[in-house]
């Protein structure tokens, strides 16, 4: 604070480190930007993790589930095939699709083993349905002999309506179309234990058994597959809900920022600047000839030596100029 007099200056100048506050500034930003960095790799990591489970696992397994209900019907295709024709070639390819999807089911276990009792199932009821098939192509044999003209009727008109199932599927959902492919299986499931029935009672309980077992690792399959979106889901809204989270936390870190730095471009320039200003009114009023300037400093800090080295000059000049008038009053 100054006080201007016609014949004396007083300066009033409360000292401090300019050392100091700007390190308390510096420190004060660094307060502000850690939480900010550190927040933001958390949910950079916590954002990654969510994306990570939902492509690596979660979609992958749903996926694969679907795949191991596709492939149970085509082994059942082939079965039912091998049944009604004896082709040696429909039980190559009913093993080739067990297979694959003795494979699928191992690669779901590996991306997902908390899942492992719905494994196990899915393994038990494989081996038993491979076991079964087994003993029915030992029991029946790979006859050459030409099917019975009622047996090929029913395998055509299978084929049609699959072939119209999978023609008019384009605006059906997966799960919708394969509920249509299971009721077209378990119809001409029915068939063929008829015809089964009719031409070789001695397979009858296989063939039970093998429907038993098949109609299991499809529904584990599809339950398997329903949890998997399930998770998909929760993590689309976890993410969402952090996505949400950081922008709320981002504009309230955000608005103290912004309160902050004005608070300090308004306080800090102004204890800063103001001390300075007093001592150049001192300086200006000793170079106008004025000497009768008096300072009142407290505290310490490079204000207050800058304040001292300014009041010695000006005492240093006052006693200058008035030994020079002493002088040439002498005279």
């Amino acid at each position: 604070m100054v006080w201007r007099s016609r014949r004396s200056l007083i300066v009033l100048l409360q000292g401090f480190s300019l050392r100091r506050r700007v390190a308390s500034s510096l420190a004060l930003v660094r307060l502000i930007l850690v939480p900010v960095i550190f927040l933001a790799v958390y949910y950079l990591f916590a954002m990654a993790s969510i994306v990570d489970r939902i492509v690596n696992i979660d979609a992958p397994v749903a996926t694969n589930a679907e795949r191991a209900s596709i492939e149970m019907l085509d082994a059942r295709r082939a079965e039912a095939n091998y049944f009604l024709l004896h082709d040696p070639d429909d039980i190559a390819r009913n093993r080739e699709s067990m297979k694959q999807l003795e494979k699928t089911v191992h690669a779901c276990r590996k991306l997902q083993p908390e899942e492992k009792a719905t494994f196990d199932a899915l393994e038990t009821q494989i081996t038993f349905y491979r076991i079964g098939f087994d003993h029915a192509v030992r029991q029946l044999g790979e006859s050459n002999l030409p099917p019975i003209e009622s047996l090929r009727q029913v395998v055509r008109t299978y084929q049609k309506d699959l072939d119209d199932v999978l023609t008019n599927s384009h605006g059906e959902s997966r799960t919708h179309l394969i509920d249509m492919l299971r009721a077209r299986i378990e119809s001409f499931d029915t068939e063929v234990a008829a015809k089964v029935e009719e031409n070789d009672p001695e397979i009858r309980q296989t063939s039970r058994d093998l429907a038993v077992a098949s109609q299991k690792i499809i529904s584990l399959s599809t339950e398997l597959e329903g949890r998997s979106w399930q998770r998909v889901q929760k993590d689309h809204q976890r993410a969402r809900a952090l996505l949400i989270r950081a922008e709320i936390i981002g504009g309230i870190i955000s608005v103290i920022t912004l309160l902050v730095s004005i608070w300090v471009s308004f306080v800090l320039p102004r204890q800063v600047v103001k001390p300075l200003t007093d001592l150049k009114q001192a300086v200006d009023h000793a170079a106008a000839g004025n000497y009768e300037i008096e300072f009142e400093v407290h505290g310490q800090g490079e204000v207050v030596e800058l304040a001292n080295s300014v009041r010695n000059l000006i005492a240093h000049a006052r006693e200058k100029h008035n030994g020079g008038g002493a002088g040439q009053g002498k005279d």
